[in-house]
């Protein structure tokens, strides 16, 4: 799936009614459609994750320079508006990361949300449960990271590892999954209807894109750190896990939490996309101040 580039909106101002459609026009072919409430859920042929081309750049204008500047004014706009959300303290806002080993979701913290304030902003990178997490439902450990009002979590994989790592490895059954997809959009709903936006993004990598970022934190000491055996054993299920993908995607892209999938062979794409799709989102809340405290009308500081 490809597009033509388009330039993201520019400027602290909101887009221009135009600039909207335009973006929603362009967000909606890398979104799969949505699954409703209480069906089956079976793939279809529009939600194939093969349509779409993890090597796209359907928010780059071409010049790579020009798109890193783009990254940079992005993420301090964020900032500012991370400020605003703070202070309006009507929403939450949940970011989900999820994607294959080496798809970027470390580098989208570090371009996207690193300009942010630690005072409301945090994220939490999820790893295989401990004993205490397994001896309660799977979704116990998630909630108990839900963003309180005002702040944003950005969760480095997430509660979807439940429905990828046991389906691919059989430990729970069809029946089961199917389950899980519907407890999972029960959740989100229930964490949207209480003032929770989400947003959820697949960082979508090629097979070769991943051999080589893998290749690298081989050859690389400084990023020995980053590289497991294990990465290897996963590797071999490639075919596995993006079945498990695309399985997901259609059952849990729903109209309170759509899933978006990103193009990310390109690093500098996957953040330019990222960057604009999280500050429309916080535009279109229609953020403001908490109204003006009247004790403090000519109050002088001495």
């Amino acid at each position: 799936m490809s597009s033509k580039p388009a330039d993201p909106p520019a400027g602290n101002a909101p887009a221009t009614k135009a600039e909207r459609k335009a973006l929603a026009d362009l967000l909606s072919r890398w979104q799969p459609p949505l699954a409703e409430p209480g069906a089956n859920n079976k793939k279809s042929k529009a939600g194939s994750l093969a349509g779409f081309d993890p090597g796209a750049k359907p928010f780059s204008t071409d010049d790579k320079e020009r798109d890193k500047e783009s990254v940079d004014a992005l993420a301090i706009e964020l900032d500012t508006l991370q400020n605003l959300f703070y202070a309006d303290r009507r929403y939450k806002l949940l970011v989900i990361l999820q994607g294959t080993d080496a798809s970027g979701k470390d580098g989208t913290l570090r371009g996207v949300f690193s300009r942010m304030s630690p005072l409301g902003v945090q994220t939490t990178a999820w790893k295989a449960p401990n004993e205490s997490e397994r001896a309660h439902d799977y979704l116990w450990r998630i909630h108990q990271r839900m963003p309180a009002d005002g702040n944003i979590m950005v969760f480095n994989r997430s509660h979807y590892e439940d429905v990828l790592v046991p389906v691919v490895n059989g430990w729970i059954t069809p029946a089961q999954t199917a389950q899980r997809y519907q407890q999972i959009n029960d959740f989100e709903r229930m964490l949207s209807e209480t003032g929770t936006v989400i947003l959820k993004f697949m960082l979508h990598i090629s097979f070769d894109e991943q051999r080589e970022r893998l290749q690298e934190r081989v050859d690389d000491i400084t990023k020995h750190w980053k590289f497991a055996l294990g990465d290897l054993d996963a590797r071999k299920q490639w075919k596995q896990y993006q079945q498990a993908y695309e399985d997901l995607l259609n059952a849990t892209s729903t109209p309170w939490a759509p899933w978006t999938v990103v193009p990310s062979d390109s690093k500098t794409h996957r953040n330019l996309m990222i960057a604009t799709l999280v500050r429309q989102r916080l535009l279109q809340l229609d953020l403001r101040y908490p109204p003006e405290d009247p004790a403090l009308k000519g109050l002088k500081i001495t």
